[in-house]
């Protein structure tokens, strides 16, 4: 696929503020016109969740809301079911407000390390704990996403598949920073190449589709998620260092297309279309580039979702971040 076929210059990121389904589905679809995404609503509670919306497409395995956490169990209760039925209800909306869309379309779930990190076992650790447990659960995911996908294809036949893994423990995981239950200790770090290998097994679902990986942590790993098979790279720009230099250089020029969180993700002011995106000219400039790549490898986002954000200003956000992607692409230099 080419890049600018895969993808729109502007997008959101996955969350939401508020609980309706339709009033999301009708801001996301109304903003992004050629990048719409399936809205996800955290503050209807456990289950609209990250963690639980993803532990609903799980196949054969299940999991519940404890005082802790979301814990894995033996058979779908209360908590899948509601997990489910939002979910249900959020394909319902964008389905309603994409009749006769043509173009490409995110969904979200959350990534196997996260994922591994955030559920519990039954002894009330992280499965991250558990190798062979890390394994069912990729396996589960796996299956769930490619259900999940053909459900959405089913729904909005015109739709080119954008999936996005959200991974914002990606990097505690690698360096061995995942507290244990008890808080005093940390699990091991886990072995790169394996990391690498669970990724491109779940990245590898969407076939010929592209998938995006999120993570608004510092540090994201631009070389392990190339080389799992990324086809874009999602993060908050706000976090870069100079450090990141070399690597999203080799991401930009192997193809790697960045999606650049430069719009706030909670109220505040927004600076004007051109200010928000001068960061990345700079960047651009810093690496060698061609100004007139810049549009064709870069989507502008905000910088993480959007669910602390009061309902006003997400829309504003998003708005902004099609304002912004206009201005990179009109004055690339």
């Amino acid at each position: 696929m080419n890049a600018d076929l895969s993808f729109g210059p502007a997008t959101g990121v996955g969350s939401m503020p508020g609980g309706d389904a339709r009033e999301a589905a009708k801001t996301v679809t109304g903003t992004f016109e050629d990048f719409p995404f399936l809205p996800e609503l955290p503050a209807r509670g456990p289950g609209a969740d990250m963690i639980g919306r993803t532990a609903g497409l799980l196949v054969e395995l299940y999991a519940r809301v404890e005082p802790s956490g979301w814990r894995i169990g033996d058979r779908p209760g209360r908590d899948t079911k509601r997990a489910r039925s939002w979910l249900g209800e959020d394909l319902d909306a964008l389905e309603e407000f994409t009749q006769g869309y043509e173009g490409p379309l995110k969904v979200q779930a959350v990534g196997p390390w996260t994922l591994a990190a955030a559920l519990e076992l039954k002894n009330g650790e992280a499965a991250l704990s558990d190798t062979g447990a890390c394994r069912d659960l990729a396996g589960s995911l796996a299956e769930g996403l490619r259900l999940h996908l053909a459900e959405v294809q089913r729904r909005i036949p015109g739709a080119q598949l954008v999936l996005q893994l959200d991974e914002p423990s990606l990097t505690a995981v690698l360096r061995g920073h995942v507290k244990t239950a008890s808080g005093y200790r940390t699990h091991r770090a886990v072995d790169r190449q394996l990391v690498e290998a669970t990724l491109r097994d779940v990245v590898g679902v969407h076939g010929d589709g592209p998938t995006v990986v999120h993570s608004c942590a510092p540090d994201v790993p631009f070389a392990v998620l190339r080389r799992a098979g990324a086809a874009a790279i999602s993060f908050d720009f706000s976090l870069l260092t100079e450090r990141d230099d070399d690597t999203i250089g080799e991401a930009v020029e192997a193809g790697t297309r960045l999606f650049a969180g430069v719009v706030p993700g909670t109220d505040g002011r927004l600076s004007d279309p051109a200010g928000s995106v001068m960061g990345v000219r700079t960047l651009w400039r810093r690496l060698g580039l061609q100004p007139g790549l810049l549009a064709e490898a870069v989507t502008i986002t905000p910088s993480c979702g959007l669910a602390g954000a009061s309902p006003d200003y997400a829309r504003k956000a998003l708005a902004h971040c099609v304002r912004a992607a206009r201005s990179l692409a009109d004055n690339p230099e």
